[in-house]
């Protein structure tokens, strides 16, 4: 069995896929609403945390 290696995605890739700006997606990382880790000081941020971000904004909103 292989395990999966989640997909990552930069602050750029984040920004198109929310339609919000730069800063917003790094407010979201420093508010821990957006989960993100560092990679030799290049900033990444799981699919899956994306994911789980608009789930729950979704939630919030029903």
């Amino acid at each position: 069995m292989t395990a999966v290696t989640p997909e990552l995605l930069t602050v750029s890739d984040v920004m198109t896929r929310l339609k919000v700006g730069r800063s917003k997606v790094y407010d979201l990382i420093r508010t821990h609403r957006l989960a993100s880790i560092k990679i030799d000081g290049a900033r990444r941020i799981p699919a899956d945390a994306v994911h789980d971000f608009i789930q729950h904004q979704l939630e919030e909103a029903a």
